[in-house]
Order: structure tokens, then C-alpha cells, then sequence
């Protein structure tokens, strides 16, 4: 069977402070700049999302658009008007950089998809200049 990707974004705006543990305040703010402002910061997220996988003899499609936007929405509720680091358990524990972000978007999708073998990549667009990618393993 042809395999075809399909792609679907969102976007959604949350805050974040850029803070590692790991790090005295000097370094903190030596490495992360102004985005380690005491009072956070925040993003317009661009998400999106890639699914790579057999056409269905059957019904025509790799995944179902209807499904997929119902299970990006779960995962949207997570971050969406959030504060990263103190609303999403994840962050509590990890930087939320757009690395990470993209990592998370990518693991919790995966979790709540009924199909996640056809999970290809996930992409944050932080800014329009500042572009991650995650196709995890």
C-alpha cells in the first residue's frame, strides 16, 4: 500500500520562565538571558503535527482529521493559557525550552492517539525564526 504523510497544526499561547534547577541565578541568567525574567514570559505556539503511514484500503486515509483534532485537543487543554511550569506537571521537573515542549507535545499525543504507531513528528514554532522538531523513537 502508498504510504502518505498528513499534516495538522494548531497554535495556542502559554508562559513559561526559562529556569533550570541545575543552575545558580548567575548562570540561570547567563544562559537563558531575558527569557529567565522572574515574571515569565509567553509564546503564540505554532503546533504541528505529522502522521506517516498506509493509505486504508477501506476508507481512504492514513488517520481519521476528525479523530486526530479531538485527540490534539486533549493535549492542547494541557498547555493552552497555561503557565508551562506551573500548570503541566512535565515542566515541574524539566526547562520548559521549546525542545522539551516539542518532546512533551509529541509524548502526550502519543498517549491519548488511537493509533500512535503513524505518530511521524511533531513541531513547536516558538517564533517564526525559532523552529523545533521531535520525531521520538
Amino acid at each position: 500500500m502508498p504510504t502518505v504523510t498528513m499534516e495538522r497544526v494548531e497554535v495556542f499561547s502559554a508562559a513559561h520562565r526559562l529556569q533550570s534547577d541545575k543552575l545558580s541565578d548567575a548562570e540561570n541568567k547567563e544562559t537563558f538571558g531575558k527569557c529567565n525574567n522572574a515574571n515569565g514570559h509567553g509564546h503564540n505556539y505554532v503546533w504541528k503535527v505529522k502522521l506517516r503511514g498506509e493509505v486504508d484500503p477501506v476508507n481512504g486515509m492514513v488517520y481519521d482529521l476528525a479523530k486526530l483534532k479531538k485527540e490534539m485537543g486533549i493535549v492542547l487543554d494541557t498547555v493552552d493559557h497555561r503557565n508551562l511550569d506551573k500548570d503541566v506537571d512535565f515542566f515541574k521537573t524539566t526547562v520548559s525550552t521549546s525542545e522539551n515542549v516539542a518532546i512533551y507535545m509529541f509524548e502526550k499525543l502519543k498517549s491519548v492517539m488511537s493509533n500512535p504507531s503513524v505518530l511521524y513528528k511533531v513541531t513547536i514554532e516558538e517564533t517564526p525564526k525559532n523552529i523545533f522538531t521531535y520525531k521520538g523513537f
